[in-house]
């Protein structure tokens, strides 16, 4: 019976360094992919850039998974994001409204009726919160350009609306984004190409607006429109 009871636990333990072993490159292999367009490998990126756009915009185009800031003309700085899920896809133009560092989360009443588990709330710099590290707050939505607790869902169509990036991306985006910035959402595809840009020629973002939103849940084509400051 020992000697049943020793072989079983080490062919437990055979078993599981062998699931670890083939599991890791599974993962790394679905790393390499997230975060749009393989050309850019799903990393932050420097890139020539539609010029109809001034310098300080900021234009997610959930086409390309991608967030693009504007540095100059012709140039802007690519960061891989998440997109909103099939049913809560929007479009629209908007403002930066708030920033913050180390938001709180709390579910919102759909999330919650999807998902009764979810906590009531989550405090700011949890390693669990859904914000992530830094939170720029988009008209009077309840959507963000946030970081996450779940980077292996950049690249993915996975969100309930808000635009996640990489905690060390919205680390990066974050002290170059003044409360007023235009962010134009679409899902426009872009062609971009390597480029060097200057990012000390940016211009002020144009102050805050009233502006209409519109919204879809089939498709890519919006179907519903609202009013947000």
């Amino acid at each position: 019976m020992r000697v049943c009871s020793i072989l079983t636990r080490a062919l437990t333990i055979v078993g599981a360094s062998l699931i670890m072993a083939t599991a890791v490159p599974a993962v790394a292999q679905a790393q390499s992919l997230w975060g749009g367009d393989s050309e850019w490998d799903g990393k932050r990126s420097t890139v020539s850039f539609n010029t109809k756009f001034r310098p300080g915009q900021l234009i997610a185009s959930f086409g390309d998974r991608r967030l693009y800031y504007i540095t100059k003309p012709g140039t802007a700085i690519s960061y891989p994001i998440a997109i909103p899920r099939e049913q809560s896809r929007w479009q629209g133009r908007l403002n930066v409204t708030q920033k913050r560092e180390n938001p709180s989360w709390t579910p919102t009443p759909e999330m919650l009726r999807e998902n009764p588990r979810l906590p009531a709330w989550v405090p700011g710099g949890h390693p669990m919160n859904p914000m992530g590290v830094r939170a720029l707050y988009l008209g009077s939505s309840t959507y963000r350009i946030h970081g996450t607790d779940a980077p292996w869902t950049i690249g993915e169509a996975v969100s309930k609306g808000c635009i996640r990036m990489f905690n060390e991306d919205v680390l990066d985006l974050y002290p170059r984004i003044p409360v007023g910035t235009v962010v134009t959402v679409t899902w426009e595809r872009f062609k971009t190409g390597p480029a060097m840009a200057s990012e000390s020629e940016t211009e002020p973002a144009a102050p805050a607006k009233r502006r209409m939103v519109t919204y879809g849940r089939k498709g890519e084509t919006p179907t519903r429109t609202v009013a947000v400051e």
